[in-house]
Protein backbone atom coordinates (compact mmCIF):
# COMPACT_ATOMS: atom_id res chain seq x y z
CA UNK A 1 0.00 0.00 0.00
CA UNK A 2 1.43 3.38 -1.04
CA UNK A 3 0.25 6.93 -0.47
CA UNK A 4 -2.02 7.78 -3.43
CA UNK A 5 -0.34 4.92 -5.31
CA UNK A 6 2.81 6.98 -5.91
CA UNK A 7 5.88 5.13 -7.13
CA UNK A 8 8.63 4.01 -4.78
CA UNK A 9 11.87 4.77 -6.60
CA UNK A 10 13.63 8.12 -6.14
CA UNK A 11 14.83 9.57 -9.45
CA UNK A 12 16.17 12.88 -10.75
CA UNK A 13 12.68 14.41 -10.95
CA UNK A 14 11.50 13.42 -7.46
CA UNK A 15 10.50 16.36 -5.28
CA UNK A 16 8.88 14.62 -2.30
CA UNK A 17 9.85 11.41 -0.50
CA UNK A 18 7.04 10.10 1.69
CA UNK A 19 7.85 7.60 4.42
CA UNK A 20 6.40 6.30 7.66
CA UNK A 21 7.82 5.89 11.15
CA UNK A 22 5.52 3.32 12.82
CA UNK A 23 6.69 4.02 16.37
CA UNK A 24 4.85 5.24 19.46
CA UNK A 25 6.85 3.78 22.34
CA UNK A 26 7.54 7.29 23.69
CA UNK A 27 3.87 8.21 24.02
CA UNK A 28 3.06 8.91 27.67
CA UNK A 29 -0.30 7.06 27.75
CA UNK A 30 -1.34 3.63 26.51
CA UNK A 31 -4.67 4.62 24.95
CA UNK A 32 -3.56 5.72 21.44
CA UNK A 33 -1.84 3.55 18.84
CA UNK A 34 -0.13 5.94 16.45
CA UNK A 35 2.34 3.29 15.28
CA UNK A 36 -0.32 2.02 12.87
CA UNK A 37 -1.02 5.49 11.46
CA UNK A 38 1.28 5.32 8.39
CA UNK A 39 -0.52 2.19 7.17
CA UNK A 40 -4.00 3.58 7.82
CA UNK A 41 -3.33 7.03 6.36
CA UNK A 42 -2.01 5.41 3.18
CA UNK A 43 -5.05 3.15 3.04
CA UNK A 44 -7.64 5.95 3.03
CA UNK A 45 -6.06 7.53 -0.06
CA UNK A 46 -7.66 4.74 -2.09
CA UNK A 47 -11.00 6.49 -1.56
CA UNK A 48 -9.98 10.15 -1.90
CA UNK A 49 -10.45 12.00 -5.19
CA UNK A 50 -7.38 12.59 -7.32
CA UNK A 51 -7.54 16.37 -7.47
CA UNK A 52 -6.74 18.83 -4.70
CA UNK A 53 -9.23 21.46 -3.61
CA UNK A 54 -7.67 23.96 -6.03
CA UNK A 55 -7.86 21.48 -8.89
CA UNK A 56 -4.26 20.20 -9.02
CA UNK A 57 -4.04 16.64 -10.37
CA UNK A 58 -2.51 14.61 -7.55
CA UNK A 59 -0.85 12.00 -9.83
CA UNK A 60 1.21 14.86 -11.31
CA UNK A 61 2.97 15.46 -7.99
CA UNK A 62 6.59 14.38 -8.26
CA UNK A 63 6.38 12.19 -5.18
CA UNK A 64 7.40 8.70 -4.16
CA UNK A 65 6.45 6.60 -1.14
CA UNK A 66 9.38 4.50 -0.01
CA UNK A 67 7.54 2.74 2.81
CA UNK A 68 8.31 2.62 6.52
CA UNK A 69 11.54 2.83 8.46
CA UNK A 70 12.21 -0.45 10.28
CA UNK A 71 11.53 0.07 13.99
CA UNK A 72 12.22 -1.98 17.11
CA UNK A 73 9.61 -0.68 19.53
CA UNK A 74 11.62 -0.28 22.75
CA UNK A 75 15.14 0.28 21.36
CA UNK A 76 15.22 4.07 21.30
CA UNK A 77 18.88 4.55 20.37
CA UNK A 78 18.69 1.99 17.57
CA UNK A 79 15.57 3.64 16.15
CA UNK A 80 17.14 7.09 16.25
CA UNK A 81 20.12 5.69 14.35
CA UNK A 82 17.80 3.99 11.84
CA UNK A 83 16.02 7.29 11.19
CA UNK A 84 19.34 9.11 10.72
CA UNK A 85 20.65 6.41 8.39
CA UNK A 86 17.45 6.50 6.35
CA UNK A 87 17.52 10.30 6.04
CA UNK A 88 21.17 10.21 4.98
CA UNK A 89 20.32 7.65 2.31
CA UNK A 90 17.52 9.68 0.72
CA UNK A 91 19.68 12.81 0.62
CA UNK A 92 22.46 10.80 -1.01
CA UNK A 93 19.98 9.84 -3.74
CA UNK A 94 18.51 13.34 -4.16
CA UNK A 95 20.12 16.19 -2.17
CA UNK A 96 17.28 18.67 -2.70
CA UNK A 97 14.38 16.29 -2.01
CA UNK A 98 11.63 17.26 0.46
CA UNK A 99 11.05 14.56 3.11
CA UNK A 100 7.42 13.99 4.17
CA UNK A 101 7.15 11.87 7.31
CA UNK A 102 4.02 10.17 8.64
CA UNK A 103 4.23 9.22 12.33
CA UNK A 104 4.05 7.69 14.86
CA UNK A 105 4.14 9.80 18.00
CA UNK A 106 5.67 13.26 17.95
CA UNK A 107 9.11 12.12 19.06
CA UNK A 108 9.49 10.56 15.60
CA UNK A 109 10.04 14.10 14.32
CA UNK A 110 13.30 14.71 16.19
CA UNK A 111 15.84 12.94 14.00
CA UNK A 112 13.97 13.90 10.86
CA UNK A 113 14.25 17.58 11.82
CA UNK A 114 17.85 17.02 12.90
CA UNK A 115 18.73 15.41 9.57
CA UNK A 116 17.04 18.18 7.57
CA UNK A 117 18.83 20.84 9.59
CA UNK A 118 22.21 19.09 9.47
CA UNK A 119 21.89 18.61 5.71
CA UNK A 120 20.77 22.16 4.97
CA UNK A 121 23.59 24.61 4.31
CA UNK A 122 22.01 27.97 5.18
CA UNK A 123 21.34 27.28 8.85
CA UNK A 124 20.99 30.97 9.67
CA UNK A 125 17.92 31.00 7.39
CA UNK A 126 16.40 27.77 8.69
CA UNK A 127 13.42 27.60 11.07
CA UNK A 128 10.97 25.12 12.56
CA UNK A 129 7.22 25.67 12.88
CA UNK A 130 5.31 23.25 15.10
CA UNK A 131 1.53 22.89 15.17
CA UNK A 132 0.56 21.40 18.52
CA UNK A 133 -1.99 21.67 21.31
CA UNK A 134 0.93 21.28 23.72
CA UNK A 135 4.30 22.91 24.19
CA UNK A 136 6.01 19.51 24.63
CA UNK A 137 8.79 21.48 26.29
CA UNK A 138 9.49 19.31 29.32
CA UNK A 139 13.20 18.65 29.75
CA UNK A 140 12.39 15.18 31.10
CA UNK A 141 9.10 13.29 31.18
CA UNK A 142 7.92 9.74 31.76
CA UNK A 143 10.79 7.68 30.24
CA UNK A 144 13.29 10.54 30.58
CA UNK A 145 14.76 12.99 28.07
CA UNK A 146 13.18 11.08 25.20
CA UNK A 147 9.40 11.46 25.16
CA UNK A 148 6.74 12.92 22.92
CA UNK A 149 6.34 15.48 25.73
CA UNK A 150 10.00 16.58 25.37
CA UNK A 151 10.17 16.78 21.57
CA UNK A 152 10.15 20.57 21.31
CA UNK A 153 12.85 20.86 23.97
CA UNK A 154 15.03 18.34 22.13
CA UNK A 155 14.54 20.30 18.88
CA UNK A 156 15.47 23.48 20.75
CA UNK A 157 18.66 21.75 21.93
CA UNK A 158 19.91 21.48 18.33
CA UNK A 159 22.81 23.88 17.89
CA UNK A 160 21.17 25.87 15.10
CA UNK A 161 17.75 26.19 16.77
CA UNK A 162 16.95 29.10 19.10
CA UNK A 163 14.05 31.23 20.29
CA UNK A 164 14.18 33.27 17.08
CA UNK A 165 13.63 30.40 14.63
CA UNK A 166 11.37 28.03 16.59
CA UNK A 167 7.65 28.75 16.89
CA UNK A 168 4.80 26.64 18.31
CA UNK A 169 1.23 27.43 17.29
CA UNK A 170 -2.17 26.12 18.37
CA UNK A 171 -1.16 25.63 22.01
CA UNK A 172 -3.95 25.32 24.58
CA UNK A 173 -2.98 22.57 27.06
CA UNK A 174 0.21 23.62 28.82
CA UNK A 175 1.53 22.32 32.13
CA UNK A 176 3.24 24.57 34.68
CA UNK A 177 6.77 23.05 34.59
CA UNK A 178 7.05 23.20 30.80
CA UNK A 179 5.60 26.70 30.70
CA UNK A 180 8.17 27.88 33.22
CA UNK A 181 10.94 26.21 31.20
CA UNK A 182 9.70 27.76 27.96
CA UNK A 183 9.37 31.20 29.54
CA UNK A 184 12.91 30.93 30.90
CA UNK A 185 14.17 30.33 27.35
CA UNK A 186 11.82 32.94 25.82
CA UNK A 187 10.21 30.33 23.56
CA UNK A 188 7.45 31.92 21.48
CA UNK A 189 4.09 30.18 21.22
CA UNK A 190 0.84 31.43 19.74
CA UNK A 191 -1.99 30.06 21.83
CA UNK A 192 -5.10 28.87 20.03
CA UNK A 193 -7.41 31.32 21.83
CA UNK A 194 -5.83 34.14 19.83
CA UNK A 195 -7.75 32.85 16.81
CA UNK A 196 -10.76 34.63 18.28
CA UNK A 197 -9.21 37.86 16.99
CA UNK A 198 -9.30 36.49 13.45
CA UNK A 199 -7.31 34.09 11.30
CA UNK A 200 -5.64 36.85 9.27
CA UNK A 201 -4.15 38.43 12.40
CA UNK A 202 -3.00 35.03 13.65
CA UNK A 203 -1.42 34.22 10.31
CA UNK A 204 0.30 37.60 10.17
CA UNK A 205 1.95 36.88 13.53
CA UNK A 206 3.29 33.55 12.27
CA UNK A 207 4.72 35.04 9.08
CA UNK A 208 6.16 38.07 10.87
CA UNK A 209 7.93 35.93 13.48
CA UNK A 210 10.02 34.13 10.88
CA UNK A 211 10.49 37.06 8.50
CA UNK A 212 11.73 39.27 11.32
CA UNK A 213 14.33 36.60 12.11
CA UNK A 214 15.54 36.41 8.51
CA UNK A 215 14.16 32.88 8.04
CA UNK A 216 13.48 31.74 4.48
CA UNK A 217 13.38 27.95 4.82
CA UNK A 218 11.05 26.02 7.10
CA UNK A 219 10.45 22.55 8.43
CA UNK A 220 6.80 22.11 9.46
CA UNK A 221 5.71 19.56 12.09
CA UNK A 222 1.97 18.99 12.47
CA UNK A 223 0.73 17.20 15.56
CA UNK A 224 -2.83 16.26 14.64
CA UNK A 225 -4.04 17.40 18.08
CA UNK A 226 -3.43 20.96 16.95
CA UNK A 227 -6.74 20.59 15.15
CA UNK A 228 -9.98 20.60 17.06
CA UNK A 229 -11.01 17.08 18.15
CA UNK A 230 -14.48 17.67 16.75
CA UNK A 231 -12.88 17.13 13.32
CA UNK A 232 -9.83 15.07 14.39
CA UNK A 233 -10.98 12.79 17.23
CA UNK A 234 -8.45 10.05 16.50
CA UNK A 235 -5.61 11.18 18.74
CA UNK A 236 -4.47 10.49 22.27
CA UNK A 237 -4.86 13.97 23.72
CA UNK A 238 -8.09 15.41 22.33
CA UNK A 239 -8.18 18.99 23.61
CA UNK A 240 -11.02 21.35 22.59
CA UNK A 241 -10.37 24.68 20.93
CA UNK A 242 -8.03 23.74 18.10
CA UNK A 243 -7.75 24.79 14.46
CA UNK A 244 -10.47 24.01 11.98
CA UNK A 245 -9.40 22.21 8.82
CA UNK A 246 -9.98 25.37 6.78
CA UNK A 247 -7.87 27.47 9.16
CA UNK A 248 -4.84 25.20 9.01
CA UNK A 249 -5.32 24.76 5.25
CA UNK A 250 -5.16 28.53 4.79
CA UNK A 251 -2.14 28.84 7.09
CA UNK A 252 -0.24 26.12 5.21
CA UNK A 253 -1.07 27.68 1.85
CA UNK A 254 0.19 31.09 2.98
CA UNK A 255 3.36 29.65 4.52
CA UNK A 256 4.13 27.80 1.29
CA UNK A 257 3.76 31.05 -0.62
CA UNK A 258 6.09 33.01 1.66
CA UNK A 259 8.77 30.43 2.57
CA UNK A 260 10.64 27.50 1.07
CA UNK A 261 9.41 24.32 2.74
CA UNK A 262 12.24 21.79 3.01
CA UNK A 263 10.46 19.09 5.00
CA UNK A 264 7.31 18.37 6.96
CA UNK A 265 5.50 15.72 8.96
CA UNK A 266 2.11 14.74 10.36
CA UNK A 267 2.17 12.85 13.65
CA UNK A 268 0.05 11.57 16.57
CA UNK A 269 -2.85 10.22 14.50
CA UNK A 270 -4.31 7.25 16.42
CA UNK A 271 -6.48 5.18 14.05
CA UNK A 272 -7.66 2.98 16.92
CA UNK A 273 -9.41 6.05 18.38
CA UNK A 274 -10.79 7.30 15.08
CA UNK A 275 -14.45 7.19 14.06
CA UNK A 276 -15.65 4.39 11.81
CA UNK A 277 -15.70 6.81 8.87
CA UNK A 278 -11.92 7.37 9.36
CA UNK A 279 -12.32 11.14 9.52
CA UNK A 280 -8.97 11.75 11.27
CA UNK A 281 -7.02 9.61 8.81
CA UNK A 282 -8.83 11.30 5.92
CA UNK A 283 -7.96 14.70 7.36
CA UNK A 284 -4.29 13.76 7.77
CA UNK A 285 -4.07 12.45 4.20
CA UNK A 286 -5.73 15.61 2.87
CA UNK A 287 -3.39 17.89 4.82
CA UNK A 288 -0.36 16.06 3.43
CA UNK A 289 -1.42 16.11 -0.21
CA UNK A 290 -2.82 19.65 -0.10
CA UNK A 291 0.40 20.94 1.46
CA UNK A 292 2.46 19.13 -1.16
CA UNK A 293 0.39 20.82 -3.87
CA UNK A 294 0.93 24.26 -2.27
CA UNK A 295 4.68 23.67 -2.24
CA UNK A 296 4.64 22.47 -5.86
CA UNK A 297 2.64 25.54 -6.91
CA UNK A 298 5.29 27.78 -5.30
CA UNK A 299 8.07 25.95 -7.16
Amino acid sequence: MRFFDFGEVIDKDTEFVIFGIPWDYLTSIELPNSAIAPEHIRSVTNDIGLTTELGYHIPKLKAVDVGDIEIEKTDVEKNLLEIKTFMDSIYQQKPDVIPVMIGGDHFCSLNVIRAVGDHFGKKEEFGVLIFDAHLDFYDKYDKGEYSHATITHRVYDLEYINNKNLLIVGTRDIDIPELEEADKENIRHLDAHKLIDGLDKYLTEILAFFKNSGIRYLYISIDIDALDPSIAPGTGFAMPGGFSYREIWKILMSIAEDFEIIGFDVVEVAPNLDLKNKVTCNLAAKLIVEFMSFITKKK
